[in-house]
């Protein structure tokens, strides 16, 4: 399914609706952040207003990490504050005006707090993330948040080659990207796709 027939199916599910939420869930590098930024735009095209929310804007700051002792698991569920994140989908879901939500800036690998504003008559939330579908406690509380699920399975050696590039893009040298890789966005990977919960649409 291309990113203008799902537009299409969303369009049509967010019919007599104030507000779609939408999950777009996977493991990293599967493609979450460019399928959503693709989706909000053939919206646009359909006359529609989308917001996309990044889950990544929930991560803990390295210095959080650090004194928790989880530095060298960044990007696992518990490095996150879903808490928060929880919250803001309970305002996004009661079209609360102009909720602020933070981005997570890769160049600086920190979060941004209240980075943009989601207004209040927006009319589909696309939230992308890792773990919106984990079946773990307590990550599998946000489903009734959703409308739509939509889960991104990728080959993992395909998730593998994505994620080195990704590392390899960020200035990591070739032993740094695949020792990252191998011992923390593998495994991370490895959870979602087998602890997760059953999505409307998979691609």
């Amino acid at each position: 399914m291309d990113p203008k027939t799902l537009a299409n199916t969303l369009v049509e599910r967010a019919r007599y609706r104030r507000r779609l939420m939408v999950a777009v869930a996977g493991p990293p590098g599967s493609g979450k952040s460019t399928l959503a930024a693709e989706l909000a735009e053939a919206l646009a095209r359909c006359g529609e207003t989308a917001a996309v929310v990044p889950m990544d804007g929930f991560h803990f700051d390295d210095a959080v990490l650090k004194a928790k002792g989880l530095s060298e698991r960044k990007g696992a569920p518990e490095t996150f504050d879903f808490a928060g994140l929880h919250t803001l989908l309970q305002r996004l879901r009661a079209c609360e005006p102009e909720v602020a939500i933070p981005l997570f800036d890769r160049s600086m690998e920190l979060s941004r707090a209240a980075a943009a504003i989601v207004e209040a008559h927006t009319r589909i939330v696309l939230v992308e993330g890792n773990y919106l579908l984990l079946d773990e406690a307590p990550w599998n509380t946000l489903s009734g948040l959703f409308d739509v699920s939509v889960f991104l399975d990728v080959p993992r050696a395909e998730l593998e080659r994505r994620l080195l590039a990704r590392w390899h893009a960020h200035g990591r040298s070739s032993e740094a990207a695949r020792h990252w890789v191998e011992t923390n966005d593998l495994p991370n990977a490895d959870r979602v796709l087998s602890h997760r919960l059953t999505a409307d649409i998979v691609l």
